[in-house]
């Protein structure tokens, strides 16, 4: 999985104060995996719009990792730290710190920047460089896909994206492929976790099917195109 490297001690950390709300939590009032995804989304463009490169581009994620070792829970005062934390020719790597209560919760996204028009790559500008470059280093953003395919004869069970999944990209977004995860905790309620999803080919509403293996998933198309892998362990 993706390295979680440590806060720096200097250069651009973007700082957000956040309250978990009824709809992130489950029932016992932890903080659901699909939430902190969206979280990590909204703390990101808070902190491009801040450093004033908002509408420069379209940001698509395509690996993030969460680890997670006190999870969030209901009404916890939080605060989501963000930094930059690599940048590649049109890919970047963003660090999250959650803290606030007892929640001790680290993530590790890469995205990749398009067009305005969301149709191909786009290389950074000079300034948006300078903003980052302190905290990003000589680290670099590879989005190259790590995750292995699935066996080919694999056999998976159905799964079903709803048309309230899509976002304003046009597919489903990505904080919704963190629901088989999602699932399989609300079986345990563990007090840890850490895992990592890939993101490759986007999908649209409709069914799809979940496909299982030893420490990894993937969610397919019906036709067996991978819209993303699912790696990682219950703690």
């Amino acid at each position: 999985m993706l390295e979680i490297v440590p806060a720096p001690a200097s250069g651009r950390i973007f700082s957000l104060p956040w309250l978990p709300e009824v709809a992130d939590v489950t029932g016992s009032g932890r903080a659901r995996l699909d939430a902190m995804a969206r979280w990590l989304q909204e703390v990101a463009r808070a902190d491009l719009n801040d450093a004033g490169f908002q509408g420069g581009g379209v940001w698509i994620v395509r690996r993030t990792r969460i680890r997670v070792a006190a999870f969030p829970r209901y009404d916890d005062r939080l605060e989501l730290r963000t930094f930059c934390s690599g940048i590649g020719r049109f890919s970047a790597e963003r660090r999250t710190v959650i803290r606030g209560g007892a929640a001790q919760v680290d993530a590790v996204s890469r995205w990749i920047c398009l067009d305005p028009e969301g149709r191909r790559p786009q290389r950074f500008e000079a300034d948006f460089r300078k903003a980052y470059a302190e905290t990003g280093g000589e680290r670099d953003a590879s989005v190259r896909v790590r995750h292995p395919n699935p066996p080919k004869g694999s056999v998976g069970e159905p799964w079903l994206f709803r048309a309230t999944d899509l976002d304003v990209a046009g597919h489903v977004n990505n904080s919704h492929y963190w629901a088989p995860f999602e699932q399989d905790l609300l079986a345990s309620e563990p007090k840890a976790f850490d895992g990592e999803v890939e993101h490759r080919d986007p999908a649209q509403a409709g069914e799809a099917l979940l496909v299982r293996g030893e420490g990894i998933a993937w969610v397919t198309s019906r036709e067996g195109a991978v819209h993303a892998s699912l790696l990682g362990d219950v703690g």
